[in-house]
């Protein structure tokens, strides 16, 4: 059961082989003997999450049936659960216990899954490499001197290592896809406002969107059929008909064309990143697709251009935690302006201070035509080059990152170089269109590469037959590191 797909555990509950309980059961005990030493969860409680094993457990037996009824889950410690502790990875949030569902954890709960706890990340989802959360470094099982990728890290983590078959991650600049690289398995980036935000905590709100992470491109598939849907409490969800994202799985991928951006293949990927790059590209035309090359001319700005506008809106949302309503409050202070001083200072950590500063003066009275208007102008410049590419091509695909796992604290000191690990997926958040990560092998340290596909504005269900269909004729995805058999 530990490395069955989320179809294979369905079907398991429904004929009655194991039940919701004792699924759960073995996925804590798991959790209770890999996580001290992987730290991909932040809380982890038995007695809630088998109290929901035995609710999909009595679901069942009431006749209910559900793809995802009775199946374990861990969720990324940014949406909130009622009655969880939702920290966000930060001192900030510590004690906080939520007292709502998101509407992706409500969502999942009407499906009937069950929550085996909160994953670790970077705090308030920034970063790259899941050094910067407040509860400690996560582990990459596949080696554990290496980083998991970031800011979903405790969620890679998580599916990797097989704490949990399937995981809900958040993607601002490749929080989704950048881990899902590194810890060699499938996650999904959907379209901005397919996904609804309303309770998850916010980084940069024009950029965040949830995601599902699982092991094929057919679970993220079942996940985001959960997980999508208009929802009149978040403004930027879209009111759009109900899908169901496995409807393409089985289309062959004949007269597939896929766009090799000429910028994504220059300089900067490492050697066996680019091999196994080229090798997955080998397979889709042996499977029946043809390459074309597309420009994205603009892409190479799209760094510069995520770290005006994502600090910038950082340091808005940010704003509300201040030490009054909720979250760390200093001890000892003089006055109220000293409070929120101290209280920040002690709450914040280093790279979330670090956004802070910057946004705050890329908004400043003088700065912000100068900085924060440019960069919107630039954003439109790169969505504008992904439309001109899709004339041409059905899906691109490129390396989602350009190395493998890098050594912790390797990046630490050097926020550019840290910055530069998601110099392929930015530009599309920056666009709002769905991407996704797939693995496509492994490099010669035995670390897993991941392929990059970007679909055109809500093409999920193709990206996804994309997908699927070449992990119908690999085993990368099926692969799992030795160290946590």
């Amino acid at each position: 059961m530990i490395g069955a797909s989320l179809r294979e555990l369905s079907a398991a509950l429904a004929a009655k082989k194991v039940s919701a309980v004792e699924l759960a059961t073995l996925f804590l005990d798991r959790i209770e003997r890999l996580n001290p030493t992987l730290n991909a969860f932040i809380t982890v409680d038995r007695d809630k999450t088998l109290a929901m094993a035995r609710d999909a457990d009595a679901r069942r037996a009431a006749g209910e049936a559900g793809a995802l009824l009775g199946v374990p889950l861990a969720h990324k410690d940014i949406f909130c659960a009622q009655g969880w502790k939702t920290t966000c990875g930060s001192r900030m949030l510590e004690s906080f216990i939520a007292p709502y569902d998101a509407t992706v954890v409500e969502k999942f709960k009407r499906a009937g899954t069950v929550t085996l706890g909160k994953c670790n990340m970077d705090e308030f989802a920034m970063g790259s490499s899941n050094e910067t959360s407040y509860f400690g470094a996560v582990k990459n099982p596949w080696d554990l001197e290496r980083v998991p990728g970031g800011s979903s890290g405790g969620s890679a983590a998580a599916i990797a290592a097989r704490l949990a078959p399937a995981a809900t991650g958040t993607d601002t600049g490749g929080s989704i896809r950048q881990p899902a690289a590194l810890c060699g398995f499938t996650g999904l980036k959907p379209t901005y406002g397919v996904v609804s935000r309303w309770g998850m905590i916010a980084f940069a709100s024009s950029l965040d969107q949830g995601g599902p992470m699982a092991a094929s491109a057919e679970d993220c598939a079942l996940l985001l059929n959960a997980m999508a849907g208009f929802d009149p409490r978040d403004s930027t969800s879209l009111e759009r008909p109900a899908e169901d994202y496995t409807r393409e799985l089985a289309k062959p991928l004949a007269g597939l064309r896929i766009g090799l951006p000429r910028e994504f293949f220059g300089a900067g990927m490492s050697d066996g990143v680019r091999a196994a790059v080229e090798a997955a590209l080998a397979e889709y035309r042996k499977l029946g697709a043809t390459t074309v090359e597309v420009g994205l001319p603009n892409s190479g700005l799209s760094v510069p251009a995520y770290y005006v506008i994502a600090p910038a809106e950082a340091s808005s949302n940010l704003s509300r935690f201040d030490g009054v309503r909720y979250g760390h409050r200093a001890a000892e202070y003089a006055d109220l302006n000293d409070m929120y001083c101290k209280s920040r200072a002690e709450g914040f950590g280093a790279e979330v201070k670090r956004r802070i500063l910057v946004g705050t003066y890329m908004l400043s009275h003088g700065y912000y035509d100068a900085y924060y208007l440019q960069a919107q102008k630039v954003r439109r410049l790169i969505a504008a080059d992904f439309a001109k590419a899709f004339e041409d091509c059905d899906v691109i695909m490129g390396p989602a990152s350009p190395s493998t796992a890098f050594r912790l604290g390797e990046k630490a000191a050097d926020p550019v170089q840290m910055y530069l690990s998601d110099i392929y997926t930015i530009a599309v958040n920056l666009a709002g269109l769905p991407g996704m990560s797939i693995p496509c092998g492994f490099d010669a340290n035995h670390l897993p590469v991941g392929l990059q596909l970007i679909g055109g504005w809500f093409d999920e269900a193709r990206m996804l037959s994309v997908a699927h269909q070449y992990q119908l004729a690999t085993d990368w995805h099926r692969r799992r590191p030795a160290a946590t058999a």
